[in-house]
């Protein structure tokens, strides 16, 4: 999480690229049809939708393990005019680490 937080915080791609295997699908909602497919189009994909980092603050925490999968529940608050989001993660990891699938859930936030 540290380092997924560091590159949606620099948007460099090389921190982007070290988060993902090589043929990771990262999908923006379940079962989306029109999921990141690769490394370099995450790459891609991630920079032409990037935030400024002074935009919002994220908060987060693993609900959870089980063997190669992760799930972890987040609250992105924008500071700018943009709504807030309650978050849920599911992270695929290879066996090095890396993210090889990596679904969003997200809702609005009500205030």
């Amino acid at each position: 999480m540290e380092k997924y937080i560091a590159a949606w915080t620099t948007n460099a791609p090389d921190d982007i690229r070290a988060l993902f295997t090589e043929d990771a699908v990262y999908a923006t909602r379940p079962y989306d049809p029109e999921a990141w497919r690769g490394r370099e189009q995450i790459v891609d994909k991630w920079i032409a939708s990037a935030d400024e980092p002074e935009d919002w603050r994220f908060e987060w925490s693993v609900l959870g393990t089980d063997q190669d999968l992760a799930f972890v529940q987040g609250r992105t608050t924008y500071l700018d005019d943009r709504p807030s989001y309650e978050n849920l993660w599911v992270i695929r990891l290879g066996h090095d680490g890396r993210a090889s699938a990596f679904t969003e859930w997200f809702m609005e936030r009500k205030t």
